[in-house]
Parts: structure tokens; C-alpha cells; sequence
């Protein structure tokens, strides 16, 4: 009976193990409609004002609706409103009040004006900054309110209302607020009529303040934005602008009620991290629910989301890859995302294979598990991949990667022939079709320029070609030889690496940040490139705060830096070349370039629809560069995402960021993959069983026998 009994509670034990036995989530949570996600970097800013990166806006483009937004499916990328009612079409002005036609020369436009009018009934998610007392006022306004209070659930009522044009109109102004320090308020107060005023006189009322004190933004007109009536705003542009309707499509642009803000900067609140900036409040079809950066975050489905359906066309070939199959379905279908820390490569990726993660990127440990690069150069999934119904999704991304040269440096910097025939060489030296291979995988082509495929005036073939740098053969870009290269060097006054007039050798400095192109491995990689050359490079590693103030000041000569698109326009790259951008001067032209003919040709083009004579301009542009190589134009990276076969809608999207509300779970197939992938290896259990019982069963008859013995 008692070896009956062990048998039966060790079966009874294997049958209960499953999923469930080495599962990173609860199983109560196994058939629900949860996306499973992973992030590396902690967000820093979640604030709309102050957000600015790529892993910030996972999280914030899901709870902020700006107006605007781009169509989920459609390429080339096209707006579409998000909380207006159309996208805004400008009225242009003269400087004496004097209305314009559309097709009016950009030199005779003094103002655009952009109207926007709301869709009414939009409402913001359940928030306790929203809750009233019985007789009507702020529920948690006024003093101790923080006190034993650490997260937002901590607030038990909560209230909504609904989204006005003056919550727009107050974030504007927020761009300017000088404690923020937003990002982009240096170039928008060039745009926006009245905001760099706006920005001096809240910079001069802030100084009366105490550090947690509040600053009524309601308290300070902004002349450039109108409020038409409770749900109608204009906004006055400097000239013609015509990128401004892509800033509308992003979260700087999101609305911002008054009494969030409010509710935020009262005492006690900034040191537990109840901020706009920790717990961000918007109209979007998700609420930040859990936040703890250095473990997990989790965004839950908005209660209050206003609605909008999956779209019902795209471009060819969506139909065929199912991208079409939820036509008209109301939105969003994902009830939560769950979003979990993984700091290293491999975990990342078991948990993947695993089914514990939803989707995953491909490091280069992992490459050759995933993917097999057939002869041509086309990348098919392995076996492996397919048999569990892994997905491919792969495209280029609006992406530019380069290193640098400080223009104003007196080695390499400024357009003198000499200056000019050292980049050109080492831009020909440093074989980037080889870097790509062997650090990215084949993940990426060799930019030719600074527009990425999808950005209006970048071109494949011959025509889009750098002809400093490449030579077209064969119907195919060939990067010049390093003989070319050498003899550019002659030309610099370099032979053979040495100054030819002191005989020195040129030793130049490359200033990067740890990560990235500051590996080991890649740092040697690049010595290597410019020892073909005869330059000695040395680098100087140092962390991003200092990477960054060194780029403020100019103290570079070479760096490396990337730039992904925030639109879909070549404005957005050719800026970071303009000569008023300088870096010294505040702006992102790192390199510090300047070239008149340069800037006067960006002045006509940024203010152009994509046109042919649009083309031709940006053309002269990309020659331009080519010959005065203030880069090494170096990769555009290919992105290669793996998708397991019951996340469904997930097309690439670069440009647009607001993704999670258009994305899928079948949650029953996921929960019969995790059984099938994950079922406990028990031959070893069953085997230490049997040797147990083959050494117990014996001893166990022994014993009895001698009992039986002694009773008689």
C-alpha cells in the first residue's frame, strides 16, 4: 500500500507539471489576452514635453493622442487624424494680413495658420487628478496630500472629463516651460508665434518660484495659439512650414490638462515619483498601470478610449499577409502589455523560443539559430524557426548611422582642398559594406547619402550612388579601391600618413560612448581602416553626458552618432547639416558644417511640397555632401523581427509609434504552444525513481521477512 501510494503522488505530481512549472507570468494569466514584451533601456522621460527616444515612445506613444496620426498600413506614409476631424490644410498670410493662395511663393508667406477642430466625446482615462469632492472641486488639491502616498493607486477615487482645445493649447505652452527643458523648444520657438517670448517670460517668473513650486501656464497668453472655442484651436507659423504637420502626429503635440499638471507639482510629490514624468495621463487606448522601470511596466486598455476600427486598405500584398483580416474590427483588440526588464541578449532570446515573449529582435548570438543567408543574399528563417511558425518581418529602417567630422577642427575640419581630400579618403578607407557584415549580420545597406529608403529624395541605382566614394559596375555599387584612397591622401599633403612639410605622422581622435560602435571589437575593426591609410586613430572613450557636452562645445575631431527619422521628410536629415544648426549654436549639426550654397539650397527645399524640382534640389544637396564629406555616410540598419504565429497585425512601422492598439493576440494558440514547448523533461525524475525502488524494494521484503520471523 505505501509503495502504491508513492507511485500514485509522483504521478500525480508529473500530470500537474506544464506550463506552469517554469513560467516567468501567473498562470491565471495563461489564456488571457496579454502581450508579452521586453525592454533593455529604462525610460527616462515620460513626460510628453520632455520625450524623446525610441524606448521612451513604446510606452507614451500608446497613452498620448496628438491630432494626428499616420495610417497603420500605407506606404508611402500618410496622416490621418487622430482626435481632430481632419488633417489641417494651412492658410497663408502676407505680413500685411493679407490672405494667400496655396500656391504662393514661400518668400511672400509672412504666417501659416493651421486650424484644428476636435472630435467631440473623447475622454481621458480614470485618474484621481480628475476626481471631485461633493461640492464639485479637486478631490486630492491641498496640503499632506502626498503624504503615505507612493503610487498613483494610493489615490482611490479617480475621475474623467472630457478632451478640450485648451489641453492642446496648454501643453504648447508647456514646451516652453524652462524647468522642463524640452527638447525641441529651441527650434519650435523659431516656429510658433509668441513662444520664444513665452519662454523668456516664464523662464523670468520661474526664478520667484521655490523648486516644487507651481507655475500657472493659464496665467501667460501665447499670441501664437488661439483658442477658437472649447473645441477649436489655431496656431500660427512662422512662414511656410509644411513639416509642421508631422510635428501634429507626435506626443509633444499630445494634450495635457491643466489639473493633471496641477496635481502633479504639489508638495511631496517629486521625491515618491508621483510625476507627469513617472505616471503619464492621456486619451489613448492604454493607461501606464505598473511602473517599475528596473523590473517590469505594464500598460492596461483604457477604459475610456474614445474607439477607432482597424483600417480596411494598405498597400499591395497586405491582404496576403493577413494585414487586412481584421477590416473594420473595433480597435484596440490587446487588453495588456507586459512589458519585462531583460538587461542581457540570452535570456531574452530563450524566453522567446519559449513562447514566454510575443516578438523579439535577433542578436548576433542568436543570428545563425534563426536565420540562414542563402546564395544572392536573400534570409530565410531556419527550420528550427519554421516549424514552430516563427515569422520573419524584415525592413530598412528610416534610419541614418555616420561618423562625424568636426568642421571647425583644423585637421580635418573646414573645406579647404586639403581638408577636403582627407575626408573623401578616409570616407573611401573605411569599408562599410564590411562592417556591416561582420557586426550586423548583413543587417543593413551602406548609406550614400543622409535620407534612408522611404524619406522623399532618397534614390536606389546609379542616380542615388556617391560617386566619391563608389564607382557603378556591373549594375551595382563598387566602393572605390584603396589605391583611390591613397592617392587622396597625396593629395592632402599626407603620403604615406605623414604631414609632407614636418614629416609627422597624422594621428586623429575619435570620441564615442561605451556602447555601440565603442566595443572592443569594432573600435580595432576601425584602427584596421584607417591603418590602410596610413592614419593612426585613437580613441577616447567616455560615458553619453560627457560624450554629449563634448559635441556642445566642439572639443571632437571625429564621432559617431545616428539619426532616426521623426518624419517621413528629408528636411528632418538635411537639418542636422544646416549651417545654422550648428552645434556651438545650440542646434544638432554636430558636425558644426557650414556651406552657403548648402544652406541656401535647405532654405528652398524645406519649404517645398515633393515635387520634381523638390528632387532636383535635394540631388544638388546630396552632391554637395558627397564632395565636401562632412560624414562618412555608413549604414542604414535592416530591421529583422521575429514574430510567433498567433501575434497577428504586426506590420513594420518606422515612422508611426501608436502600433499596440492595431496588434493581436490568438491567446488559446499561445497558451497550447507554451504546453507543447515547455513539457518537464521527466526521464531522469522516472529514472532516479527506479533506482531508488530497485535499491528500497529489496531491503523493504528483507525487513518484512525478518519481522515475520520474530513473531513466530
Amino acid at each position: 500500500m505505501k509503495k502504491l501510494s508513492v507511485c500514485l503522488l509522483l504521478c500525480s505530481l508529473l500530470a500537474g507539471c506544464g506550463e506552469s512549472w517554469n513560467a516567468p507570468y501567473s498562470v491565471a494569466d495563461a489564456g488571457r489576452n496579454i502581450l508579452y514584451s521586453a525592454f533593455t533601456d529604462r525610460p527616462k522621460h515620460l513626460d510628453p514635453a520632455q520625450s524623446y527616444t525610441e524606448d521612451e515612445i513604446t510606452f507614451t506613444a500608446q497613452i498620448y493622442e496628438p491630432p494626428l496620426q499616420y495610417h497603420y498600413l500605407k506606404r508611402p506614409y500618410e496622416l490621418m487624424p487622430t482626435t481632430v476631424e481632419a488633417v489641417p490644410q494651412p492658410r497663408y498670410f502676407a505680413a500685411d494680413g493679407r490672405e494667400l493662395p496655396a500656391d504662393a511663393p514661400a518668400e511672400a508667406i509672412a504666417e501659416s495658420v493651421y486650424e484644428l477642430k476636435l472630435r467631440p466625446g473623447i475622454r481621458y482615462q480614470p485618474h484621481p487628478a480628475f476626481a471631485l469632492d461633493s461640492s464639485g472641486r479637486p478631490q486630492y488639491l491641498g496640503k499632506n496630500v502626498a503624504q503615505d502616498r507612493y503610487l498613483i493607486s494610493d489615490f482611490p477615487e479617480t475621475g474623467t472629463r472630457e478632451l478640450t482645445a485648451d489641453d492642446y493649447i496648454y501643453q504648447i505652452k508647456r514646451l516652453a516651460h524652462p524647468r522642463l527643458h524640452s527638447p525641441i523648444f529651441g527650434m519650435m520657438a523659431e516656429k510658433i508665434v509668441g513662444l520664444k517670448a513665452l519662454g523668456e517670460t516664464l523662464s523670468a517668473a520661474a526664478k520667484d518660484l521655490p523648486r516644487d513650486g507651481w507655475l500657472d501656464l493659464d496665467a501667460y497668453p501665447l499670441s501664437g495659439v488661439e483658442r477658437v472655442d472649447a473645441q477649436t484651436w489655431r496656431i500660427r507659423i512662422r512662414g511656410k512650414y509644411p513639416q509642421f504637420v508631422y510635428w501634429l502626429a507626435m506626443p509633444f503635440f499630445a494634450p495635457v490638462p491643466r489639473e493633471v499638471d496641477r496635481f502633479f507639482t504639489q508638495p511631496g510629490m517629486q521625491e515618491k515619483n508621483l510625476t507627469l514624468d513617472w505616471w503619464p495621463v492621456g486619451t489613448g487606448p492604454y493607461m501606464l498601470t505598473e511602473n517599475d522601470p528596473n523590473r517590469r511596466m505594464v500598460l492596461s486598455r483604457n477604459p475610456n478610449y474614445h474607439g477607432q476600427t482597424y483600417p480596411c486598405e494598405g498597400e499591395p500584398g497586405d491582404a496576403e499577409a493577413g494585414w487586412l483580416a481584421d477590416c473594420g474590427k473595433p480597435l484596440p483588440f490587446i487588453e495588456q502589455a507586459v512589458f519585462t526588464r531583460e538587461k542581457e541578449a540570452i535570456p531574452y532570446w530563450n524566453k522567446f523560443l519559449q513562447g514566454y515573449f510575443d516578438a523579439s529582435g535577433i542578436s548576433s548570438d542568436s543570428f545563425d539559430q534563426a536565420v540562414r543567408v542563402n546564395v544572392g543574399g536573400d534570409v530565410a528563417l531556419s527550420d528550427d524557426m519554421r516549424s514552430k511558425g516563427i515569422q520573419l518581418l524584415t525592413s530598412v529602417r528610416a534610419s541614418t548611422f555616420y561618423m562625424g567630422f568636426n568642421m571647425l577642427d583644423p585637421v580635418v575640419g573646414g573645406l579647404s582642398p586639403r581638408s577636403t581630400r582627407l575626408r573623401q579618403a578616409i570616407s573611401i578607407a573605411i569599408d562599410q559594406e564590411e562592417f556591416i557584415s561582420i557586426f550586423q549580420n548583413g543587417r543593413g545597406i551602406a548609406a550614400q547619402g543622409p535620407l534612408p529608403p522611404g524619406i522623399f529624395g532618397y534614390e536606389d541605382g546609379e542616380a542615388g550612388i556617391n560617386h566619391v566614394v563608389y564607382d557603378w559596375v556591373d549594375g551595382k555599387a563598387k566602393r572605390k579601391s584603396v589605391a583611390v584612397a591613397r592617392q587622396l591622401m597625396v593629395e592632402a599633403g599626407y603620403p604615406n600618413g605623414r604631414d609632407e612639410k614636418t614629416g609627422e605622422p597624422l594621428v586623429v581622435y575619435l570620441d564615442t560612448t561605451g556602447g555601440g560602435m565603442g566595443e572592443k571589437s569594432r573600435l580595432d575593426w576601425l584602427t584596421r581602416q584607417f591603418a590602410k591609410i596610413d592614419v593612426q586613430l585613437v580613441v577616447r572613450t567616455t560615458d553619453f553626458n560627457r560624450f554629449q557636452d563634448k559635441l556642445r562645445k566642439g572639443n571632437v575631431q571625429l564621432y559617431y552618432l545616428g539619426w532616426n527619422a521623426d518624419y517621413p521628410d528629408p528636411e528632418n536629415f538635411m537639418f542636422l547639416l544646416h549651417g545654422p544648426e550648428g552645434r556651438l549654436k545650440g542646434g544638432e549639426n554636430s558636425s558644426n558644417y557650414l556651406n552657403p550654397e548648402f544652406d541656401r539650397l535647405f532654405g528652398q527645399m524645406k519649404h517645398m511640397d515633393n515635387t520634381p524640382q523638390r528632387l532636383e534640389i535635394v540631388r544638388r544637396m546630396n552632391r554637395l555632401l558627397h564632395e565636401d564629406a562632412p560624414w562618412v555616410f555608413g549604414l542604414h540598419p535592416k530591421s529583422y523581427t521575429l514574430t510567433h504565429r498567433w501575434l497577428k497585425n504586426r506590420k513594420p512601422n518606422d515612422v508611426g509609434n501608436n502600433t499596440l492598439k492595431y496588434q493581436r493576440i490568438d491567446a488559446v494558440d499561445r497558451a497550447q504552444a507554451r504546453r507543447e514547448w515547455n513539457s518537464p523533461v521527466v526521464w531522469p525524475l522516472l529514472a532516479g525513481l527506479l533506482l531508488v525502488l530497485a535499491g528500497v524494494v529489496p531491503a523493504l521484503i528483507g525487513y518484512r521477512r525478518r519481522e515475520r520471523a520474530a513473531v513466530k
